[in-house]
């Protein structure tokens, strides 16, 4: 519930990110899956490898999107990636109930995560052109 009223609220908002920018927030958006599958190790394996496999997925969307830096040709546009994202908060925010996690076992880290992917999503304007010099001719 926390995530549709995230997305309620930002979906309307002015996009400000851009494709650049949310690049480098979707690599800390992984950094921060795996280190708290570190974390989580010891307290609970389920809620670590939950981190994990979000984190993974992340990866894999990022290293398929073409954010067209540098002339890379990859399959996954920039649009698609922004609905990806969203399918990613929704996997994202529902990890707790999958796994059966208790309270104390990280479901606030889950549900933070999957409102920072969707608060991303929403602020990105995926459908921009990337500037002209990270065209490759």
């Amino acid at each position: 519930m926390l995530n549709a009223v995230t997305d309620q609220l930002t979906s309307r908002m002015p996009k400000m990110v851009s494709l650049r920018h949310h690049s480098v927030a979707d690599k800390l958006v992984v950094a921060a899956f795996f280190v708290a599958g570190a974390f989580l190790w010891r307290r609970s394996r389920r809620a670590a490898m939950g981190s994990v496999l979000c984190g993974t997925a992340a990866l894999a969307l990022n290293a398929l999107t073409d954010y067209g830096q540098n002339g890379s040709r990859r399959p996954v546009d920039p649009a698609l990636h922004g609905k990806l994202d969203v399918a990613l908060a929704g996997l994202t925010a529902s990890m707790p109930e999958v796994l059966s996690l208790d309270r104390v076992e990280g479901r606030k880290f889950f549900r933070a995560q999957a409102g920072v992917i969707t608060v991303l999503a929403n602020l990105t304007e995926f459908d921009a052109e990337p500037p002209e010099e990270l065209i490759a001719d």
